[in-house]
């Protein structure tokens, strides 16, 4: 009989279902349940998970409040592709907490919010390119998934293509240098009378803002009338109750939702000023200022139900504070792990998130990380999951959740100085 991941290789290709992780094929695995931070596959190995649904699962898995959320939505319906409770609940308890948000729309994913936020700045302002910066992943659309994996040789601002079959973009997108003020600066003023947005994630990947560089570019942004728009499908409600904008204080015209705001499940949502909002008003339809937004699953009550509840969650007492500590702790044992095994890296992120990347230098955007030592990091993640790590191989993010605890980073920390010990003998 075939075994699950026999049975996996024969029907996916690569022998993964969603994309990524890239693992040799005899390490893939048939995931079966989740409990807390804890994946078990479907041959009972048990993982610590440094993934956690790609950061979806904040609260972590099977959550039981979110269980208990969604059975009881269950009974009552699973989608109704309209207006209900559950979606208005949430949209106004996201509107009392973030200070972007005077309207909102809710769609199925992030890569759908952040699409439309770049079709209304192109509607709102007539321009029809984007500035993106290099290595921000914005979602499966066509800025998402160009200049992400850039060789960081292509000069500014011309787009790359790092996924086939979006030609179309290198009309469309600027791409720009996370972390450089002035170079974002000469590039916005130089295509000025093109730009209809600059689209960024508060905090890129794992690179922190360096002091200054979002209140520049909310500024600069301003000052030449080029909405600013936040992709916070990573950083929303994970840095804060407010998200990017409250923790590092900068407010843009428009901002993207998903990932941590369903807890686990899937869901989207984009807001921001009402004036720019409105162009989605269906009372609009054959006008010229009308921009078609639709979603079937947008807003559905299994996924809202569970968003009110892993909200519900996130406003427990000293939650965030719990999540910063813990972040800080994480980082700092894994930077005193790479010390004591002599391995050149550096240990970047905030919040509940981090990444060693095996560099002596500063690690403060793309290009500064893409010269890094790859080969070594890629070694080191395949051995972490050989150890029961479960992680995303391409991409070396860990995310912590609230189910998270001091106890299972520093178990992480004893396999990562067990893994650079084999890759060192290797």
């Amino acid at each position: 009989m075939s075994t699950p991941r026999q049975r996996a290789l024969d029907v996916f290709t690569a022998g993964i279902a969603n994309g990524e992780f890239g693992l040799p094929p005899e390490m893939v695995r048939v995931m079966e349940r989740g409990e807390g931070c804890r994946l078990w596959d479907a041959e009972g190995q048990e993982f610590l998970d440094f993934s956690i649904g790609w950061g979806s699962v904040l609260v972590g898995h099977a959550r039981p409040e979110v269980v208990a959320a969604v059975r009881a939505q269950a009974e009552k319906g699973f989608n109704f592709s309209y207006l209900n409770d559950q979606v208005l609940a949430v949209a106004e308890e996201i509107k009392r907490r973030a200070p972007a948000v005077e309207r909102l729309r809710f769609c199925a994913s992030g890569t759908e919010a952040t699409m439309y936020c770049q079709r209304l700045a192109r509607a709102a302002t007539g321009r029809r390119k984007i500035v993106k910066f290099e290595g921000a992943y914005h979602g499966a659309n066509e800025t998402g998934v160009t200049s992400l994996f850039a060789s960081g040789e292509t000069p500014f601002p011309q787009p790359e293509l790092t996924s086939a079959g979006v030609p179309e973009v290198m009309e469309t997108l600027l791409v720009a240098p996370y972390n450089d003020l002035e170079a974002t600066r000469a590039i916005l003023e130089a295509n000025r009378v093109d730009i209809a947005g600059v689209i960024v994630e508060p905090l890129q990947r794992c690179y922190p803002p360096k002091p200054g560089f979002l209140e520049g570019l909310r500024a600069l942004t301003r000052e030449l009338d080029i909405l600013l728009i936040f992709d916070e499908v990573v950083t929303g409600f994970r840095l804060a109750a407010g998200g990017a904008q409250e923790y590092y204080g900068v407010e843009p015209d428009l901002v993207a939702y998903g990932k941590a705001l369903g807890g686990g499940y899937p869901i989207g949502a984009f807001g921001g000023r009402a004036a720019v909002m409105e162009w989605v008003s269906e009372h609009r339809i054959g006008g010229p200022d009308y921009v078609w937004m639709a979603s079937t699953l947008g807003g559905n009550p299994i996924s809202a139900a569970a968003a009110r509840a892993a909200l519900g969650v996130l406003s427990g007492p000293e939650v965030y504070e719990r999540l910063h500590g813990l972040g800080a702790y994480f980082r700092g044992r894994l930077a005193e792990v790479a010390a004591n095994r002599q391995v050149t890296a550096t240990v970047i992120g905030d919040g509940p998130l981090a990444q060693i990347v095996f560099a002596g230098h500063a690690v403060t955007d793309h290009r500064s990380a893409n010269a890094a030592d790859k080969a070594l990091g890629r070694a080191v993640m395949l051995g972490l999951f050989r150890r029961g790590v479960f992680l995303n191989p391409l991409g070396t993010k860990l995310y912590l959740s609230v189910a998270h605890d001091e106890a299972v980073c520093d178990t992480f920390c004893d396999r990562l100085d067990d893994t650079l010990s084999e890759v060192h003998r290797a």
